[in-house]
């Protein structure tokens, strides 16, 4: 047997899949029993979606060569005028474009 499927490593990716589920469930269920959200939980709710690209973004800029600030600087103006993907292409296309020209 593999030294990846030992019993632990297994009782591990349960409890890990368990907990997340559980999570899930927990919020959901609490939340729709409300008849109301309260201010003060729909003010935290909304602010997630920020919370979550900042902890996607941040570790990128901070780790990342000076092509993926670049592309970051370029790609943060395309995103606030335009949709998804050109804010993508934009990206990639400077990302490519640093690299090639300076290593």
């Amino acid at each position: 047997m593999s030294d990846w499927f030992t019993l632990e490593m297994t009782l591990l990716i349960l409890g890990g899949a368990a907990a997340t589920y559980l999570t899930r469930v927990g919020g959901f269920l609490l939340i729709s029993r409300l008849q109301a959200l309260p201010p003060r939980l729909e003010a935290a709710l909304n602010a997630v979606p920020a919370a979550v690209l900042t902890t996607l973004v941040a570790p990128a800029f901070v780790a990342g060569d000076t092509a993926t600030r670049i592309a970051m600087a370029v790609a943060l103006p395309v995103a606030l005028r335009f949709s998804t993907i050109p804010m993508l292409v934009a990206g990639w296309l400077t990302v490519l474009a640093c690299r090639h020209f300076f290593g």
